[in-house]
């Protein structure tokens, strides 16, 4: 363990011996000081119940009942139990009632829909708007005016929406 363990509250302590009770040789020191968090916001809040218990009740003090109330109330919402074997198995009748689909014989694995699976396209294509007759007009007299080069650079006299976009012609120029 880490050095000056005899530095340790008496909290700590406690809890380091519940780890060494339950087998647990190894571990992080921060693994302490994590249950001593728990631990302090779990009895945080069943005081705070028991105090508005008591407030109910009338009572200028909290009592044992109180307590008892307020733990009872937070195993019955904090944890809860599964249910009971048989319920399970009768659930498990109904839902085995119900036959599978026919599998459909074919080559390799049979997969899902394409809409049931996390492989289908969840994006769209923002078509852009086609520009005004004119704009059109101008940028074809300049691509013939145009001189090859080897590479193209972004046209900065076109107004460009508020996000910026580059276009390329797509059509061949012949030599």
């Amino acid at each position: 363990m880490a050095e000056g363990e005899e530095d340790l509250p008496r909290d700590a302590k406690i809890v380091r011996s519940l780890l060494k009770s339950m087998g647990v040789e190894e571990y992080e020191p921060r693994v302490i000081h994590q249950f001593l968090e728990l631990w302090y916001r779990y009895v945080v809040d069943v005081l705070t119940d028991s105090q508005v218990y008591s407030e109910h009740a009338g009572k200028q003090t909290i009592d044992c009942d109180d307590v008892k109330l307020a733990i009872q109330s937070k195993v019955n919402f904090s944890f809860s139990q599964p249910p009971p074997r048989e319920v399970l198995l009768e659930l498990a009748r109904n839902r085995n009632k119900v036959p599978l689909p026919k599998a459909i014989p074919g080559p390799g694995i049979p997969l899902p829909p394409e809409q049931d699976t996390l492989i289908s396209t969840n994006y769209q294509f923002a078509i852009p708007k086609k520009q005004p007759a004119q704009a059109m007009e101008e940028t074809e007299d300049d691509e013939e005016s145009a001189e090859p080069t080897s590479s193209q650079e972004p046209r900065t006299d076109v107004p460009h929406p508020t996000s910026q976009r580059v276009s390329f012609p797509l059509t061949k120029r012949s030599k």
